[in-house]
């Protein structure tokens, strides 16, 4: 099984906690390949504006050939690019498990209703409990539902 993990990635604090997550899930389900786009390197570079094209079609393949989604629906205002991989996996029909680790209120779990309305599944695990083991495993067994359905 694949899935696509959208999450911001801009920060170093991010991408260390992507990658403890993505390694957790692994730990429990070892046949899981998670999909990081903080790993994309078109032409060998990070970020270069040359190859943003290149970029893009990365992420759209990375959903297109995933099983599910995940989306990290954290923040004041969640990641445009999160947003965007929500809607676009939504629309293909990708099941979707939002994960919401922020406690701050919002319109409905924390979040905009077309981003909560477009998850399958959503989990909220406040931030006080910072374990990404406990997270992995909440995400797995959506995963299996996933899977069943």
């Amino acid at each position: 099984m694949r899935i696509y993990f959208a999450a911001s990635l801009f920060t170093q604090v991010e991408r260390k906690w992507n990658r403890m997550l993505a390694e957790a899930l692994k730990k429990f389900m070892p046949t899981l390949e998670v999909v990081l786009p903080q790993d994309f390197k078109p032409a060998g570079r990070y970020n270069d504006p040359g190859h943003y094209g290149a970029l893009f079609r990365m992420c759209v393949d990375g959903i297109a050939n995933a099983d599910a989604v995940l989306a990290v629906l954290d923040g004041a205002e969640i990641d445009s690019g999160v947003a965007w991989e929500t809607g676009y996996a939504y629309a293909r029909g990708k099941p979707v498990i939002g994960l919401r680790t922020d406690f701050r209120p919002g319109a409905e779990h924390g979040l905009n209703i077309m981003l909560s309305r477009s998850c399958r599944f959503l989990i909220r695990e406040f931030a006080f409990q910072e374990n990404v083991e406990t997270l992995a495993k909440a995400i797995l067994r959506r995963l299996k539902k996933v899977k069943l359905n």
